[in-house]
């Protein structure tokens, strides 16, 4: 496929009440008139980003999963977002991939942001996951991952670098600065997808959801620190012009990355 596009939902979200959140989200979904090829979410979507995961987690047969496999198969599209999970006793930060088809594919953030304890009661990830999705090659990562360029480099070859997160107002310059710099270093596509609103711990979410394309220039249209739909269209033609004119990946570090 040349071409995918993307549903990026940019929301508030209803503290610890998956419920709700699975209905709000419903309705933003049944709102969107066109064809899309995945509807991204944010961190914690069904949750917010909650350090009590023995009240929230889900486990992978549970509700908000098979809303999602639901949601895919009824509208035709992939749908992707972070969830609270538990698996084998432990927690996890996972970011769920849904095809239409109902198949999953998932990722377990691997950087857990210490500055709010999410260390000590969630479990690291061990793995960096590539999905193949209609012809593209996807790299999921989760909020705090955007701090950690070695574990995002391009040595797959991807096309889309995609961030969910729940990324506070006072450092939202940084997540704009690294979103941008993640595209140009890695001559990919970069989508964040992040919340907007208030949660239980006082912090203040105010959005600037964006999507990248390989020079680092942004094209998304909206800019609205509130709640949004907004559809992004990439082209695979983009990718392969700009790799073929400069080819910076080819002078890129070796390294072997230890998890």
């Amino acid at each position: 496929m040349q071409h995918l596009k993307l549903a990026l939902i940019q929301s508030e979200l209803v503290w610890q009440n998956a419920d709700q959140n699975r209905k709000n989200f419903s309705e933003k979904i049944n709102l969107i008139s066109e064809d899309v090829d995945i509807v991204v979410l944010p961190e914690m979507f069904s949750t917010g980003f909650t350090m009590n995961p023995r009240e929230v987690a889900e486990q992978m047969n549970g509700e908000t999963v098979k809303w999602m496999q639901k949601t895919a198969s009824i509208k035709d599209f992939a749908i992707c977002g972070s969830v609270v999970i538990e698996d084998k006793n432990k927690f996890y930060n996972r970011f769920i991939f849904v095809f239409p088809s109902g198949e999953i594919k998932y990722y377990n953030k691997r950087h857990l942001f210490s500055l709010a304890g999410e260390e000590k009661v969630y479990t690291s990830g061990v793995e960096k996951v590539i999905i193949h999705y209609n012809g593209w090659r996807i790299c999921p990562q989760i909020c705090y991952d955007l701090r950690f360029p070695v574990f995002a480099r391009n040595v797959e070859e991807y096309d889309l670098l995609l961030y969910v997160a729940n990324w506070p107002k006072p450092r939202i310059n940084a997540w704009n600065a690294l979103l941008k710099a993640r595209a140009i270093e890695n001559m990919c596509y970069v989508v964040g997808v992040n919340r907007v609103g208030g949660d239980n711990n006082n912090l203040e979410y105010n959005g600037h959801s964006k999507t990248y394309n390989c020079y680092g220039e942004p094209i998304s249209k909206q800019t609205k620190e509130e709640e949004f739909v907004e559809l992004v269209c990439l082209d695979k033609n983009h990718i392969s012009q700009v790799r073929n004119q400069l080819n910076f990946l080819n002078d890129k570090d070796e390294f072997k990355l230890q998890l």
